[in-house]
């Protein structure tokens, strides 16, 4: 008897197919610049003194250029987004970026990086919100000298799409990690969440003062219900980890907020909202496999990594989870198709990133 297509590929299929226009137009910006975690990273992290690194198979099994740091058997966000916003060519890390590419923008992020700077040092060097946005002060300075002038410079920059996310390894790298960071001893949930927006908010004014106009923050996804939060903390017969989840959830009320007073104070800027933990958690029931990682996990760091050189699960589509951390490229795709283009009007605030493209 003939096997039935899985309902997940029949989705992504009829997804893909419905955006194909919009991936194979011109580019929409004249160039994208990325700041983020792991979640982001294509290969900042590479040639760093940390166990959090993913340039070894089965990582990148299926990606064309195969282990190239991405924490994901394939294409990750960063990527997706790219496609999407019309590029034909993935954004260059920021370890990777020469020449004239750094015009159609350039990948900052970095695996275990956080808004606070000690965030994720428990596994070694990362490149931390701050020292990412260092970096983008030396690309502007070259694409200064490329376009002429900084007048030049600016009115390119100002066109370009911006997306952060920022937040996770503060959560999982440092919060609750009371074995490694103070944090949890000096505030409650609360506020550490008020704490982070705080420092969050001055970063990114001084990415709007970098020239940045057009800014999409990924808000945090239910870090609670990844394999490796369950299996560290248990869930005490819930289905994920709710304290985490609860914390999670304060940072992004208020980050709502963030980008209200971020639109308010800059006219002449638009930041956007997007709704990554309702997204996340609204289409983890078109997976078959939501409580396992598809590649096999190891070691004791909170990270939990896939193990070098294991052969993964063969039904890739079919996992929400890639390791014990980070969502597998079928789930990327749903994500950062939601965030471009809004399924539902709680999926991105005030617009979505394909509008915001547009502005």
């Amino acid at each position: 008897m003939e096997k039935r297509p899985k309902l997940q590929y029949v989705i992504i299929l009829l997804f893909i197919l419905n955006l194909s226009p919009l991936i194979i137009g011109v580019e929409q910006v004249p160039c994208y610049f990325i700041f983020g975690a792991s979640l982001y990273d294509n290969g900042n992290n590479n040639f760093l003194f940390t166990l959090a690194r993913a340039n070894f198979p089965p990582y990148g099994i299926d990606f064309p250029a195969g282990q190239t740091g991405r924490f994901s058997n394939g294409r990750n966000i960063a990527d997706i987004t790219a496609e999407l916003l019309g590029f034909e060519k993935s954004i260059p890390s920021f370890a990777s970026a020469i020449g004239q590419d750094i015009l159609k923008g350039v990948n900052y992020a970095s695996g275990s990086a956080g808004i606070r700077d000690e965030t994720g040092l428990h596994l070694g060097f990362g490149i931390s919100l701050n020292n990412q946005l260092i970096n983008h002060q030396n690309i502007i300075s070259r694409i200064e000298r490329i376009l002429g002038d900084k007048e030049s410079a600016s009115k390119y920059l100002r066109k370009c799409i911006y997306t952060v996310g920022m937040g996770t390894n503060d959560y999982i790298g440092n919060y609750f990690l009371p074995q490694f960071y103070p944090t949890s001893r000096l505030f409650t949930p609360e506020q550490y969440a008020i704490v982070l927006i705080q420092q969050y908010s001055q970063q990114l004014k001084a990415l709007y003062n970098y020239g940045a106009r057009k800014v999409a923050l990924f808000g945090l996804t239910p870090l609670g219900c990844t394999p490796a939060n369950i299996a560290i903390f248990g869930t005490n017969g819930s289905p994920c980890v709710d304290f985490i989840n609860t914390a999670v959830q304060l940072f992004n009320t208020r980050l709502i907020s963030l980008v209200d007073q971020l639109n308010n104070n800059f006219q002449d800027a638009k930041f956007i909202y997007v709704n990554s933990y309702d997204i996340m958690s609204s289409i983890s029931s078109g997976f078959r496999v939501t409580n396992m990682p598809c590649c096999a996990v190891g070691g004791n760091n909170a990270f939990s990594i896939c193990i070098p050189f294991l052969v993964p699960c063969a039904n890739r589509g079919e996992h929400l989870w890639w390791d014990a951390t980070h969502s597998s490229e079928a789930v990327n795709v749903l994500l950062a198709g939601r965030s471009y283009s809004a399924k539902f009007p709680s999926d991105t605030y005030p617009i979505d990133i394909g509008r915001l493209a547009r502005l």
